[in-house]
């Protein structure tokens, strides 16, 4: 039989609670966390172990189809970690907590996001679509409650009435988006993640989220793609 890893002990525990509960979490709050966790527990506390942390509880989630995982916001490239189900890849995860109608409205608010050109969709679009739903039309006045309770639980982020997809929703929903939108979702070429806002190359279609331009673009004398080393044609943010 092979053995677990290390021992899952109540730091682990406590700290994978806390991940659960806050849906998402920001690497600084989980850096500090992972400290109060093990100061607690009175385990051993080591600042640049997160990293193994973690991968002790993934090794105890592994048979329950669960790991934590890391991803960017794409803001601004900060990491955030949240629990993902693996069995579940579908919105079906969402089902337990919100109605048929109101996913059917995250489902539409989710197509004009990713099949936008920027990653963003206005309210205005999707509260239009909002009479449109197979299940039940739904009041434009309720479907923008709808809209900011997926604000709150973090699947959608609101930014100026343009919507796009939380940190969340992208690390969760990953394999998701990529089987159900092969033909338009893309990978960040550079950090390798699913990339919804990104700039995309105009000579070969790689696309890159925008921290990650940002970041690849500061060491180059000019900007040419990393792929077909053309000259970036996007502004640099």
């Amino acid at each position: 039989n092979t053995v677990m890893a290390a021992q899952m002990t109540n730091a682990h525990r406590r700290f994978l609670q806390v991940l659960m509960s806050n849906g998402v979490t920001e690497g600084s709050e989980a850096r500090k966390l992972h400290q109060h966790c093990c100061e607690t527990d009175k385990v051993y506390y080591a600042h640049d172990k997160l990293d193994d942390f973690i991968s002790t509880i993934n090794s105890h989630l592994q048979p329950l189809f669960m790991q934590i995982r890391k991803g960017l916001s794409e803001d601004n490239g900060r990491a955030h970690y949240a629990v993902v189900n693996l069995a579940e890849t579908e919105v079906t995860k969402m089902a337990s907590d919100y109605t048929e109608i109101e996913l059917e409205l995250f489902r539409k608010a989710m197509d004009l996001i990713i099949l936008s050109e920027n990653g963003f969709a206005s309210s205005t679009d999707i509260l239009n679509l909002a009479d449109q739903l197979k299940t039940k039309k739904m009041k434009k006045k309720e479907a923008e409650q709808v809209l900011k309770v997926f604000v709150e639980d973090k699947w959608l982020s609101e930014k100026n009435g343009e919507y796009t997809l939380h940190t969340r929703c992208i690390i969760e929903m990953e394999q998701y988006i990529l089987s159900n939108y092969q033909d338009v979702a893309r990978k960040c070429n550079i950090c390798h993640s699913l990339a919804i806002q990104s700039q995309v190359c105009e000579s070969c279609g790689i696309g890159m989220h925008l921290p990650c331009v940002r970041k690849y673009f500061r060491a180059q004398t000019e900007p040419r793609c990393p792929k077909c080393n053309e000259l970036w044609s996007c502004d640099i943010p």
